[in-house]
């Protein structure tokens, strides 16, 4: 498991007050368990269906007409409107169908039918199906007891008093209560909510298996334009790992929590969550707002989505550099730039012009030249032959009109070329390239406007940063005055150096958009039911 410490969820045997929840839990946005919150309820005795639970709740809301939730895949039940449907039933029949399998549990029977006096008839719901529908195919889920948008909506009112909002949550204002009750073993299907909330559970048992929203990747999240779009396309327990490769790392990101009778989760906003419920297991759970949402103004939407977006591209941007591979690449140098060497150039001011003669360079420089000089030869050989005479094992040129590739829009990460130049210290590479520029200026020419991937241009913009944070602004003006010297048009090079590098962000930021987005410019989006 690698679940940063940060973000590990911890178990609390004491119910906090206030203000130990609204300064030290909530704003961490991490999980937390809070073992026997709500025994103190009436529902906690009253409800449970081994202690005459299920008469009392026929008694008082046998009457209301509720909405279950009907699976096409017990006993998953999918949020996705796709898989699913609402219908709606009187809360006595659901009632009915829980007393039902209760008997036969009691009775030991592993695979019990309803009796026929509890099945929905075909016009209950409405459909041309032949035969009633078994009662693992429903469940109760997000039935209202209280909803602050709509008062009407709340179609569990009156079990309202059976319940009491913990002491930590007195301050909120909830968007709505719901109960949540199923009469067989049930699964819910991976999500994450837009509230911050907390799951309680009255009878029963729940295991909930949580991912931080940083784990997005891993679950490939539906469209975001979708209307599941805070839903994970993967089946958990057997994804496709040949249609879904990042969910192999799902465990690795994911912890687990039982829930008992009278426990509580809170599960804070954006949190993916998946829960599997025993047999004859009710709960409530409590929405309200964070504090972090309430606090944004419609009219930053833009410029947050702006920063986020951007810090999202940058780490992916950073992850791609970081795995590139030195594999395979035979010209990658095994040692390092030493200190020394770096403070001597640093501070030398003749340095740069020693380094135009091969002679003068280090063993590395000259191994490292070499390699460059061989791989701009080989790539631009790909498309036409290079005539090469000289005699000089060093890699001399012989052909100063090297042809013209097109760009190379790879970002495979076994590019020699990059591989190279990610290799090098900066201040090797600064040696590097003044060699070439004054031995082997169309070489040089080359590698930049032809041979150059995205990732290529990426690396060495960033190692020419790193570089110009080494020396002095004389050194880094004399540099670039020599390197950029050997083109014709020193913008035209700019401006091509700039486009690749952006070219490389574009596949950054599409990345992004596909992982936490679920949106895919290539092949649209991709879901499984």
């Amino acid at each position: 498991m690698v679940v940063e410490e940060s973000l590990r969820i911890q178990t609390l045997n004491q119910v906090p007050s206030a203000e130990d929840f609204a300064f030290h839990i909530e704003p961490k946005n991490v999980p937390a368990v809070f073992e026997g919150c709500i025994t103190n309820w009436k529902a906690f005795s009253k409800w449970n269906p081994y202690n005459g639970g299920l008469s009392y709740l026929q008694e008082h809301v046998g009457s209301s007409v509720v909405q279950v939730m009907m699976s096409r895949s017990p006993p998953v039940f999918y949020g996705d409107i796709r898989s699913h449907e609402r219908v709606p039933i009187p809360y006595s029949t659901f009632i009915a169908y829980c007393m039902d399998h209760l008997k036969n549990k009691e009775d030991g029977k592993d695979n019990p039918c309803q009796s026929e006096k509890n099945r929905l008839k075909l016009s209950d719901i409405d459909r041309t199906d032949s035969c009633a529908i078994e009662v693992q195919q429903y469940y109760l889920a997000q039935v209202p007891i209280l909803n602050a948008e709509n008062e009407d909506a709340a179609q569990l009112k009156c079990l309202s008093e059976d319940i009491h909002m913990p002491e930590f949550l007195q301050t909120k204002s909830m968007i709505s209560i719901n109960l949540w009750m199923n009469s067989a073993k049930t699964r819910s299907s991976t999500h994450y909510d837009i509230y911050n909330n907390l799951l309680c559970v009255v009878s029963g048992c729940k295991q909930v298996s949580l991912w931080p929203p940083s784990a997005s990747p891993f679950l490939y999240p539906l469209p975001l334009y979708g209307e599941a779009s805070n839903h994970s396309a993967i089946m958990l327990g057997s994804p496709d790992l040949s249609f879904y490769p990042r969910a192999k790392y799902l465990k690795e990101h994911s912890q687990t929590v039982v829930l008992q009778a009278g426990d509580a989760l809170f599960i804070p906003e954006g949190w993916y969550h998946q829960v599997d419920s025993d047999d004859l297991t009710i709960g409530v759970n409590f929405w309200w707002q964070s504090e972090i949402m309430s606090s944004v103004l419609e009219h930053m939407d833009a410029y947050y989505m702006r920063r986020i977006l951007k810090r999202l591209t940058d780490k992916e941007l950073d992850k791609r550099v970081q795995q590139l591979s030195l594999a395979g690449n035979e010209f990658a140098p095994t040692t390092s730039d030493l200190p020394s060497n770096a403070h001597r150039d640093d501070t030398d001011p003749t340095g740069l012009e020693q380094k135009k003669l091969l002679q003068n360079l280090g063993s590395l420089e000259r191994q490292s030249l070499h390699g460059l000089v061989s791989l701009v030869h080989d790539h631009v050989n790909q498309r036409q032959p290079v005539g090469c005479s000289s005699n000089d094992t060093q890699g001399i040129e012989s052909n100063d009109q090297v042809a013209i590739r097109k760009e190379d829009s790879s970002y495979c990460l076994e590019d020699h070329i990059a591989n190279l130049i990610w290799s090098l210290g900066p201040l090797t590479l600064r040696s590097v390239f003044v060699a070439m520029a004054h031995n082997f200026p169309r070489t040089l020419e080359a590698l930049v406007l032809h041979a150059l991937s995205p990732i290529g241009a990426e690396i060495l913009t960033r190692k020419f940063e790193e570089m110009d944070q080494l020396v002095t602004v004389d050194d880094r003006d004399n540099f670039y005055q020599i390197v950029y010297g050997v083109f014709d048009d020193q913008f035209a090079v700019m401006d091509k150096l700039l486009n690749r590098k952006e070219s490389f962000g574009c596949q950054a930021f599409k990345d992004v958009l596909d992982q936490y987005l679920g949106v895919n410019f290539n092949d649209g989006p991709q879901r499984q039911v």
